[in-house]
């Protein structure tokens, strides 16, 4: 489950409007999602609406929006390793980690961690053998990149000239390149942020705080539907479409729907590039069992 900020311009006066730490005025609201691998999308569990000057590392509102997702998870997954809640360095706080690691709770983390003069030391006094060649999402080796664990004090042999990113996980005996791996894979959580763009989080269209929570309510219904049908009916590339160009090509199909005695049918272009996934989609679903 992965916990990231977001930032909604606003273009008029609204309650709880302020400058924001990238020089926009607007919200800064708080939002989770499931990650479902790179085969499915991610449904969102948690939508904090925040004034736009809250801060970005606020342990109290991470720990609110991890409140507000577990709920969401059937009740096996909402406690125990087997849950991982992932965050960028604004989530690399002590409190939120002593919550996430508390007795009782026992949740999985990989959060960023802010570069310190301590950590930056620290890490010029790794040997150059203690390095391991970082993996892409695809297990193969990532150019120009690797990975270290942070333990004592050890020797010099840090690359100069390199990007240094650093995270914190309670998660041991895996390769730290695979742990590596699996927190840069929270990059997806973008992808999530971008759907829930498109899908009406690009402005709040009401005045008072109360009634713009409403809105991502409304908005996180669509993304589940956004993530669940694609991952129950469609197949290959097509999964992974954009919200927006699922829309010209699925939902803007022109059809006709003909009543014939006791049937329904659904009549569709054929000269339209993907009746085809239309037609499969429909298919899939009449095969699922019944839920009830």
């Amino acid at each position: 489950m992965d916990l990231d900020g977001v930032l909604v311009i606003a273009h008029s006066d609204k309650e709880d409007a302020a400058p924001t730490w990238k020089r926009t005025y607007g919200h800064h609201p708080l939002m989770g999602f499931v990650d479902h691998g790179p085969g499915g999308t991610g449904e969102p569990v948690a939508a904090l609406l925040r004034a736009g000057n809250a801060g970005s590392n606020t342990a109290t509102d991470h720990i609110t929006a991890a409140q507000l997702a577990l709920v969401q998870l059937p009740k096996r997954y909402r406690r125990g390793r087997r849950t991982l809640i992932r965050t960028d360095s604004a989530g690399g706080t002590h409190d939120f980690v002593a919550w996430l690691a508390r007795r009782g709770r026992w949740l999985s983390y990989s959060v960023g961690m802010v570069i310190t003069e301590g950590i930056h030391q620290h890490v010029l006094r790794v040997p150059a053998s203690a390095w391991t060649a970082a993996v892409e999402a695809d297990g193969e080796i990532r150019d120009g990149a690797w990975v270290a664990e942070l333990t004592g004090d050890v020797l010099d042999g840090w690359p100069e000239g390199m990007r240094l990113t650093c995270f914190a996980t309670n998660t041991l005996g895996r390769p730290i390149a695979e742990l590596e791996r699996r927190h840069r894979l929270r990059a997806r959580a973008e992808d999530r942020i971008r759907a829930a763009r498109a899908t009406g989080l690009r402005n709040l269209p009401l005045h008072r705080t109360a009634q713009n929570r409403i809105w991502p309510e409304i908005m996180q219904i669509a993304l589940d539907l956004l993530a669940w049908m694609p991952m129950l009916t469609l197949t290959g590339k097509a999964r992974l479409w954009e919200p927006r160009r699922r829309r010209l090509r699925l939902f803007t199909t022109a059809g006709q729907l003909v009543t014939t005695g006791r049937r329904r049918i659904l009549r569709l272009a054929r000269h339209w590039p993907w009746t085809g996934h239309i037609t499969a989609a429909l298919d899939r679903l009449t095969q699922l069992p019944d839920p009830g």
